[in-house]
């Protein structure tokens, strides 16, 4: 794989890009797209339905459950059967749908917090109330407080739990163990688990992710997963996932579910991308990996020497790091916007992802070394001149 796929920077400004519309001095290292190229496989695909010229409603393919099923079996070791996939137009999607098919208006939905911030809104914006649990933080890694879990999982209000597998932001990859007591408590207290494991193909040289349906019975019987080709292969534009459940019940319910809220339908792109990517685009994935990798390492031994009282969180997966400012300040909030302001350079903001994020920031580091440089030296210098 040529590293120049990676190394050499390409616009994205006036592409109604919504990570870059911003102004020309703005450095956007926040919306979790890459600015990397996909992988040459899927451009070709793409050139080749989009050269046909005719774009009419589009069937899902015979090959899109099996290229899943492959993909998991080799890379992942889990074995799914086909019938066990359901088509999504997307993740969030596909999350706001289960919410209001598996939940009533004003029950409870938990979250391990501090967690994606948009899991919050697909329980707000239909009604339903979060409960956060909060992650304990040890020296920068991030464990489950499984008995605040056990009694905020026995609130008879509470019905479901959004799982995060990795998870986003602090690039936690859960252990087996783990996976296997969570699903064991939902299960003894009714609770439904809805796994997002949208970033389980963006893992550290060496790291496996485990997929929650695999750890046990329980864990399949209880839930459904979110996966998708999208985060891995930058395409999130297309606009594309699959819904997973090894429960025939489950699984009718959510197939309902989207479809009654019309997201069940492909569009001409997101029908062949998923084959194309998972068929061909292995060795491009795997040289990402390790560029990501080696961006986040670059970051970490920067900001160890260069930036006082800051310290990087451990992440085993995503392109995404979990900056921890505390020591520098306590609303991220107002450091996002000083950040912004003097420097040009967009983080997201620690307090959106939950009561627990607060303090911290995230930061993307899916693009070219160069543009990394840029974003570290800008954010070494924005926050030496800020004040508390």
């Amino acid at each position: 794989m040529d590293r120049m796929l990676f190394d050499i920077p390409k616009s994205r400004r006036n592409t109604n890009s919504s990570k870059w519309s911003v102004a020309e001095n703005e450095l956007p290292m926040s919306m979790a797209d890459m600015d990397f190229e996909t992988a040459p496989a899927i451009k070709q695909a793409f050139a080749d339905r989009i050269a046909q010229g005719i774009f009419g409603y589009t069937d899902v393919p015979e090959d899109w459950a099996d290229s899943y099923v492959d993909w998991w079996r080799e890379r992942h070791h889990f074995t799914m059967e086909r019938n066990w996939l359901v088509y999504s137009a997307g993740v969030i999607s596909t999350i706001s749908s289960a919410v209001r098919k598996f939940t009533a208006p004003a029950e409870k939905i938990l979250i391990l917090t501090p967690a994606y911030n948009i899991f919050f809104n697909s329980v707000i914006n239909n009604g339903r109330y979060v409960i956060q649990c909060s992650l304990r933080n040890q020296n920068g890694v991030y464990s489950i407080n499984f008995e605040d879990l056990e009694e905020k999982l026995a609130d008879p209000q509470v019905s479901m739990m959004i799982l995060c597998n990795p998870h986003n932001p602090v690039g936690k990859i859960w252990e087996r163990d783990v996976l296997i007591r969570i699903a064991d408590l939902c299960k003894s207290h009714g609770v439904f688990v809805l796994s997002d494991e949208i970033h389980c193909d963006i893992v550290d040289p060496g790291k496996e992710y485990i997929p929650f349906a695999s750890v046990s019975e329980t864990a399949a019987d209880i839930s459904i997963t979110c996966i998708a080709p999208t985060k891995a292969f930058n395409l999130a534009g297309v606009q594309t996932s699959a819904v997973m459940s090894a429960n025939p019940v489950l699984r009718h319910r959510i197939w309902r579910a989207l479809n009654t809220d019309e997201v069940g339908e492909p569009n001409m792109l997101g029908a062949i991308a998923p084959a194309v990517a998972f068929r061909f685009g292995a060795e491009w994935l795997d040289f990402l990996r390790i560029y990501t990798y080696e961006n986040k390492e670059f970051v970490r031994q920067y900001i160890a020497e260069h930036v006082k009282n800051v310290s990087v969180t451990p992440s085993e997966a995503t392109y995404l790091l979990w900056l921890d400012c505390r020591k520098r300040c306590g609303d991220s909030d107002r450091l996002t916007r000083f950040l912004r302001r003097t420097t040009g350079l967009i983080l997201n903001n620690g307090a959106v992802y939950g009561d627990s994020g607060n303090g911290f920031l995230r930061i993307n580091l899916a693009c070219p070394r160069c543009v990394v440089e840029d974003g570290i030296q800008r954010f070494e210098q924005g926050i030496n001149a800020f004040s508390q």
